[in-house]
């Protein structure tokens, strides 16, 4: 606080009297509030730590619908196509296993024609698994879906991402100060490609409310990460950005909100084609609860 100040003139006799008792009151104020900022301060220390030792609770089975945005553009930036994914993700089910339901992939060509009739996704429809991200990535883990399935996939990945970052890192995550998670991994996708997290980076940035709940909001990035993806005789090699929020619940570890997004520019040939073209695939998603749970 600043306090501003007049000049005022007084008698010698009476100025010291007067800064004599302003003394006494000044100081008896100083030492209220300093010792009202201490505690305040030792306070606040003390909350702005986020729970150790905690595990997940889950509390019988918990909605969740994930919708992702894809947009493809070319290299000046002129919309060619665009998709959108949407899922029923549940967890919380016997055996520590999640499932998926009443997957749509709508479609639309341009920037602003409208979108399609979704089509669901019958080799999704009651997919199930344990809720293990590294699992996902053995050859055999999609062995009923199509190997063009690329997006429907990422389904899967993204969302065993968002928990992993959100739920697996409380002892680690520090207020404002980036974690990094890994980096230069090199990850093997079967019947996708290759692709290289360069470097992970985790962020507690604060605290927040969804649904009720007090939540720890995290931010998570990784940018320059190499990628190649063969897959139905098309080929894409470039460059993966991607980054995003989560709101994690402070009592229960469990997912309140999430976003993703993802910058991919490469190289890509077709089927049929000589030469590559240089596009960009952005896509946005966001994880969220259903009420029923």
């Amino acid at each position: 606080m600043r306090i501003r100040t007049t000049p005022t003139f007084f008698s010698g006799l009476v100025l010291w009297a007067v800064l004599g008792l302003l003394g006494e009151s000044l100081f008896v104020v100083v030492q209220s509030l300093a010792a009202q900022s201490f505690s305040t301060e030792k306070g606040s220390t003390q909350k702005w730590n986020l729970p150790q030792g905690t595990t997940v609770k889950d509390f019988g089975p918990r909605k969740y619908r994930f919708t992702v945005d894809y947009q493809t553009a070319n290299s000046k930036g002129e919309m060619l196509h665009r998709q959108r994914l949407t899922g029923e993700y549940m967890r919380g089910l016997a055996g520590g296993e999640v499932a998926w339901k009443n997957v749509t992939q709508a479609d639309a060509d341009g920037a602003s024609a409208p979108l399609g009739a979704a089509e669901r996704r019958g080799f999704m429809e009651g997919f199930h698994y344990t809720n293990n991200l590294s699992n996902t990535m053995k050859p055999e883990f999609f062995k009923g879906f199509p190997t063009t399935a690329v997006f429907e996939r990422n389904l899967v990945w993204d969302t065993g991402m968002i928990e992993y970052f959100g739920q697996n890192f409380f002892e680690q995550l520090k207020l404002n100060e980036p974690y990094r998670v890994v980096s230069n991994q090199d990850v093997n996708v079967p019947d996708v490609g290759t692709f290289r997290n360069h470097e992970v980076v985790l962020e507690w940035i604060g605290r927040s409310q969804r649904n009720g709940q007090d939540c720890a909001l995290i931010n998570y990035q990784a940018f320059f990460n190499p990628l190649e993806i063969v897959n139905g005789g098309m080929t894409l090699k470039g460059r993966s950005d991607y980054w995003g929020q989560i709101w994690v619940s402070l009592a229960t570890k469990q997912i309140e909100y999430g976003t993703l997004n993802e910058s991919v520019v490469g190289e890509l040939k077709l089927p049929g084609q000589d030469t590559a073209q240089i596009i960009n695939v952005f896509r946005s998603g966001t994880l969220e609860p259903l009420s029923e749970k």
